[in-house]
């Protein structure tokens, strides 16, 4: 599946085109416009460095559609949408685990105040964090860089699917 992050202008949503391995093309609006990391690519870039297979991206690869996506092209698959609400039933608590890390994560990488036992809590190893972190702090310096209309192109592998 690739994710292609178009970064706007100031104040303007970030505008996300999803192409899944299945050739179904989707297309978003998400929080974080102009210069700030947008919430998604976090969860992007947290999820394939700690090689989360069923947080937010790994669900959309295996068919999840999030209420934000719009259908664009490509012929989605015989009962896509009850297959979509199954696998959200389904992994609930991945899901929410998965937007708890990407919290933990972000807030890591701004220096910003991470609770007594939050880390332990997390299930991941403290190295492991910090090395996400540290990802996500040059991302951010990377994303500013990018002029409105530039985009940031990531595939995420299907070897990781479910």
């Amino acid at each position: 599946m690739r994710m292609t992050f178009r970064r706007m202008a100031d104040r303007r949503p970030v505008e996300t085109r999803v192409e899944r391995d299945d050739g179904v093309v989707f297309e978003m609006r998400g929080a974080g416009g102009g210069a700030d990391l947008p919430h998604d690519l976090v969860h992007a870039l947290v999820e394939t460095a700690l090689r989360v297979p069923d947080g937010i991206w790994g669900c959309v690869a295996d068919g999840v559609v999030w209420q934000s996506m719009r259908h664009v092209s490509g012929r989605q698959p015989p009962h896509a949408a009850e297959r979509s609400a199954q696998l959200k039933r389904r992994r609930a608590a991945a899901i929410q685990q998965a937007e708890g890390l990407a919290d933990l994560v972000r807030r890591l990488s701004l220096g910003a105040e991470v609770l007594p036992g939050e880390v332990a809590a997390s299930g991941w190893a403290a190295g492991d964090l910090a090395a996400a972190a540290a990802a996500l702090t040059e991302a951010r310096r990377r994303w500013a860089a990018l002029r409105p209309g530039e985009v940031w192109q990531l595939d995420w592998p299907a070897a990781r699917r479910r």
